[in-house]
């Protein structure tokens, strides 16, 4: 479960953020998005030249530039989760394909800094290009690897539709086409898995965002979410488990509710949550599950949570006659809109990023601002207004603006943001909590953010807390 919101009191810190480097040297075309490595101190970066560059987070240079697999600009990519001793990547282009590529990670930590022409003479031998998925008809806009498993692969195109492949992992690079889901009725421009469970959500240009899941052995829709007045441009999960670097999930429930409850702010101006509260509070957003938030052209980002089925007491479950074995199960979830953030973007948003680290939002979009967003406790009167009041959907906390950059990239559109792990010993801290009272478990990394813009620079941001 992610941190808890820190509390409302004017004396809290405000984070800031502030320019740390650039990645060099940059594209000399736009470039449209950054991934971070799941396990080492690397992103890759999606250009319109057709090529993909991978950099150091540790010294911010070119690694090496993958190149020759696409005949149109590379829209997205991702990395596969849970691979040891190698790398995969999927890229997504606008030549309609989607194409697989691996690297042994023996020595790729030791890469030191090269120039563009050096890394074109080596990068033939260092990255294989594995395989090319064809099926979508038009462009491919975004492509993500499950969290849960990590085999599942989901696409999805200009051509209004969806796939879902499942890499059989048989050492032959093949790749099963598992679904084409197609019930959306514009170009459908993201995709992205829950970080626990095999669920996808999708945004699109028919303003809609869809939840799928699997149902026997087909999959299908199982929520639309419908809100925004413009195309839904990006949709990302609130943050699950963490990960440690070696890949291992810390995944039982009762880690994840010792985490919540260890971080949950204390309130100097208006008191701490009472135990009564605290519980409440946890065991809201544990049967919720991770959030959902989205950004549009119409200027707003959204957060969305869903509602836990109602609980079945025991004599309704001993009174229905008949048999569990044949009696049809609801997979359709209901979702509600828990909030919108506060305004402070001119133009289309295009893209969002929620910190599994310490629960900040990051936005950036077409007028080149890139804005932070804190989620704080209410004050204490206010929780103890919506306690004694009736119903179960609690609303105990808002979100804030906290740090914003205008003109991040000049005069140039911001594509993309991403928060990232990056190496620094300069700035490492001991595994506990840190200064706000957050669970820290990780040692010797810092997390930023990176912001990918037309100018085909990748910039990388600090926090300061």
């Amino acid at each position: 479960m992610p941190p808890p919101p820190q509390s409302s009191s004017p004396s809290s810190p405000k984070p800031s953020l502030t320019h740390l480097s650039d990645l060099h040297p940059p594209s000399q075309d736009r470039a449209w998005l950054t991934a971070p490595h799941p396990r080492l101190p690397f992103v890759a970066t999606c250009c319109a030249d057709k090529s993909v560059r991978i950099y150091s987070l540790t010294n911010f240079a070119l690694l090496s530039t993958i190149s020759g697999g696409h005949k149109r600009a590379v829209r997205s990519c991702a990395w596969k989760p849970h691979v040891k001793g190698e790398s995969v990547l999927a890229t997504a282009s606008f030549d309609a394909t989607v194409g697989i590529w691996r690297r042994w990670d023996e020595g790729f930590e030791n890469h030191h800094e090269r120039n563009d022409e050096d890394a074109d003479d080596e990068d033939e031998d260092e990255w294989g290009f594995a395989v090319l998925l064809d099926g979508h008809d038009s462009e491919v806009k975004s492509v993500a690897w499950a969290a849960a498993g990590g085999s599942l692969l989901a696409t999805c195109s200009r051509d209004k539709s969806i796939w879902i492949w499942e890499d059989l992992e048989d050492g032959e690079n093949e790749f099963e086409t598992v679904a084409v889901l197609q019930e959306h009725a514009g170009d459908v421009k993201c995709v992205a898995w829950h970080p626990e469970e095999e669920c996808l959500a999708s945004g699109s240009y028919d303003d809609t965002i869809r939840l799928w899941r699997e149902d026997v052995d087909d999959w299908g829709q199982v929520a639309c979410l419908r809100a925004h007045e413009g195309t839904v441009w990006c949709v990302e999960w609130e943050g699950g488990v963490a990960a440690t670097m070696d890949g291992h999930e810390h995944n039982t429930k009762k880690k994840k509710e010792n985490a919540c409850a260890a971080a949950l702010p204390g309130n100097p101006e208006h008191g701490e949550l009472s135990p009564s509260q605290r519980e409440k509070w946890i065991e809201q957003r544990r049967s919720c599950g991770p959030r959902l938030v989205s950004c549009s052209d119409d200027r707003t980002i959204r957060i969305w949570r869903k509602q836990p089925p109602p609980q079945k007491n025991q004599h309704q479950q001993s009174t229905s006659s008949i048999p569990s074995t044949i009696r049809p199960a609801s997979i359709d979830e209901t979702w509600h809109e828990e909030c919108q953030l506060p305004s402070a973007h001119d133009l289309s948003i295009y893209s969002v990023a929620w910190s599994k680290t310490t629960g900040l939002i990051a936005s950036t979009g077409a007028d080149g601002r890139i804005v932070v967003y804190q989620e704080r406790f209410l004050p204490q009167s206010l929780i103890e207004a919506q306690t004694t009041s009736e119903g179960e959907n609690l609303s105990w906390t808002k979100w804030e603006v906290v740090a914003c950059i205008d003109a991040a990239h000049g005069i140039y559109e911001v594509n993309h943001v991403c928060w990232a792990k990056r190496a620094d010993q300069s700035r490492s801290q001991q595994r506990g909590l840190n200064d706000d009272g957050m669970v820290t478990d990780s040692i010797d990394e810092e997390e930023v953010l990176l912001s990918t813009g037309d100018d085909g620079v990748v910039k990388v941001w600090r926090i300061e807390r």
